[in-house]
C-alpha cells in the first residue's frame, strides 16, 4: 500500500452514530468491569457519589472541550488548541503525555483480556490472549476509518446491551427476592455495613479507579477532523455521552450491589463475573464474561485508534526522515505507520504480563489516571484562555457555551488537582503519579533543550 504526502487529509467517514459509539466504546471497558471490584471493595456504597462527582467533572469537561472543538472543527485533534492558548512547550508536553495516557490503557486493556480469558482456560498464560488481540486491533486500524469506525461501532452496541441487559436481569432477580449464598437479592444489601467503607478513606481511593472508569470520554476531540457534519454531530454527542455514561454505570454498580452484598465481591476479578457466577447462574456469567472481553478489547481498539492518530499529529512539524514517516497516511487516508508504532509500543505490556502477571493492571491503570488528570486540566484551561481571549460581541454568538463560566472550569481543575493528591495516600498509585510527573517534567527539559538548539541553528 503506498504512502502519501501530509497534503492529504484524513477522510471524513466517521458518521455520528460512530463518533457516538467510540467514546462510549472507549470509556466504557476495563475501568467498569474489571476495576469496578477494586472500586467498591475500597469504598462500599459510597462509590455510587463518587461516580456522581466525577461524572458531573467529566460532564463539565467535555463542554469546554465541544465550545474548543467547535472553534475550528478541521483541528486534527485537541492538543491544537493547547499548543493555541497556552504555549507550544505546553503543547509538546500535553501531546506526548496524551499519546502515553493511550498507550497505558491499551496495556491495561489487553492485560485484562488475558485475565478474562482465564475463566475459559485458567492455565492459558495471559501474554498469550493479549498478543493475539493486539495484532488483530492493529489489523483493523490500518484498514480505514470506516473499518475503525464499523467495528467499534458493533463493539460498543456489545457492551451497551449487555449493560442494559444486566440492570434487566438484576430488577427481576430484586423483584422475586432471589435467594444468593449469602442472602438474598434486594435493594435493602447497598445499606449493609457502613456507606463509606474503611471510612472516608475508601472513599478517596476509590476516586483512582473512578476517574480511569471515565477515560476515553475526550475521545471526541479525536475524532472532529474525520466527522460527518460535525457542527451538529459533535454538541449532541459531547451533551449525551457522559450522561449515558453515568446512567450506565451507575445503574450497573446499584444492581451488583443490590443483588450481592458488597462486602463480598472480590476486588481481584470481575465483578459482574462473580456476582453471576456465585448465585449459580453459570450460563449468564458465560455470557458476560464474553461481555467483558470484548469491552477490553473495545476499549484497546480505540486506544490504538488514538494513539495514532495523536502520534500522526504530534510529528506534524518533523523533520526527521522517521519523524516524516510517522506523518504519512495510506492510500486509505490511515496514519498506517503511526498505528504500527504504537501497537509495538503497546506490545511491552505482553513482556510485562510475563514478568509481573499479578501487579500489571494496577500500575498501568493509575500511570493512565495521573496522565489523565494533567490532559484534562490542560484542556479545561486552554478553554479559559480561549473564552478570555473573545470579545463580548464573539462571545454572544457562540450557539455551544460552557455554563457557568468560568466557575466551572475551576472546579473541574480544583477536582483533577484534588484527586492527584488522594493518589499520594497510597503507595501504588504514588508511585504511579510521581512517575508521571517525571515523565513530563522530562518532556519540558527535552522540549526546552531543542528550542535552545534550534535557536544557536
Amino acid at each position: 500500500m503506498s504512502e502519501n504526502t501530509n497534503n492529504n487529509k484524513m477522510a471524513r467517514n466517521l458518521k455520528g452514530r460512530h463518533v457516538q459509539l467510540i467514546a462510549l466504546g472507549g470509556t466504557i471497558g476495563t475501568g467498569l468491569f474489571l476495576g469496578a471490584g477494586q472500586s467498591i471493595h475500597s469504598a462500599g456504597p459510597s462509590i455510587v457519589l463518587a461516580y456522581l462527582i466525577a461524572g458531573l467533572a467529566c460532564f463539565l469537561f467535555m463542554r469546554a472541550l465541544g465550545e474548543l472543538l467547535l472553534s475550528d472543527i478541521d483541528s486534527p485533534s485537541f492538543i491544537t488548541f493547547i499548543t493555541k492558548y497556552l504555549g507550544d512547550k505546553v503543547g509538546f508536553v500535553a501531546g506526548w503525555t496524551y499519546w502515553f495516557t493511550w498507550i497505558s490503557i491499551a496495556m491495561a486493556e489487553i492485560t485484562a483480556t488475558g485475565i478474562y480469558m482465564k475463566f475459559w482456560f485458567p492455565d492459558l498464560p495471559q501474554w498469550v490472549t493479549g498478543l493475539v488481540v493486539l495484532l488483530l486491533i492493529y489489523l483493523l486500524n490500518s484498514i480505514s476509518v470506516a473499518a475503525f469506525g464499523e467495528t467499534e461501532f458493533w463493539f460498543s452496541i456489545i457492551k451497551i446491551v449487555a449493560i442494559i441487559a444486566l440492570i434487566v436481569t438484576g430488577l427481576v432477580l430484586i423483584a422475586i427476592h432471589y435467594k444468593t449464598p449469602v442472602g438474598h437479592a434486594t435493594f435493602a444489601n447497598l445499606a449493609s455495613g457502613h456507606f463509606f467503607n474503611h471510612q472516608i478513606t475508601g472513599f478517596l481511593l476509590s476516586f483512582q479507579m473512578v476517574i480511569f472508569s471515565f477515560a476515553g470520554i475526550e475521545m471526541v476531540g479525536m475524532t472532529a477532523s474525520e466527522t460527518q457534519n460535525p457542527e451538529k454531530v459533535l454538541p449532541k454527542a459531547i451533551n449525551d455521552i457522559p450522561v449515558r455514561i453515568i446512567l450506565f454505570y451507575l445503574g450497573s454498580l446499584v444492581i451488583l450491589m443490590s443483588i450481592f452484598p458488597w462486602e463480598n465481591i472480590s476486588p481481584n476479578t470481575s465483578p459482574f463475573v462473580q456476582v453471576f457466577q456465585s448465585i449459580g447462574i453459570t450460563s449468564a456469567a458465560t455470557i458476560i464474561n464474553f461481555v467483558v472481553l470484548t469491552a477490553a478489547a473495545s476499549a484497546c481498539n480505540s486506544a490504538i485508534y488514538t494513539t495514532g492518530r495523536m502520534l500522526y499529529t504530534l510529528t506534524s512539524d518533523s523533520k526527521t526522515t522517521f519523524g516524516k514517516k510517522l506523518n504519512t497516511l495510506s492510500d486509505r487516508h490511515v496514519p498506517r505507520n503511526s498505528v504500527l508504532l504504537s501497537s509495538i509500543v503497546v506490545a511491552i505490556a505482553v513482556i510485562l504480563n510475563i514478568v509481573i502477571p499479578d501487579g500489571v493492571f494496577e500500575l498501568i491503570s493509575s500511570v493512565a489516571t495521573t496522565c489523565l488528570l494533567f490532559t484534562w486540566s490542560l484542556i479545561s484551561l486552554a478553554h479559559y484562555k480561549y473564552r478570555k481571549s473573545l470579545t463580548k460581541e464573539e462571545t454572544s454568538k457562540l450557539t455551544f457555551k460552557m455554563p457557568f463560566f468560568p466557575y466551572t472550569n475551576f472546579f473541574v481543575v480544583g477536582f483533577m488537582v484534588f484527586v492527584a493528591l488522594v493518589m499520594l495516600m497510597k503507595r501504588e498509585t504514588a508511585f504511579a503519579l510521581i512517575g508521571a510527573i517525571i515523565w513530563i517534567s522530562v518532556l519540558f527539559i527535552f522540549k526546552i533543550n531543542i528550542d535552545k538548539k534550534n535557536k544557536i541553528k
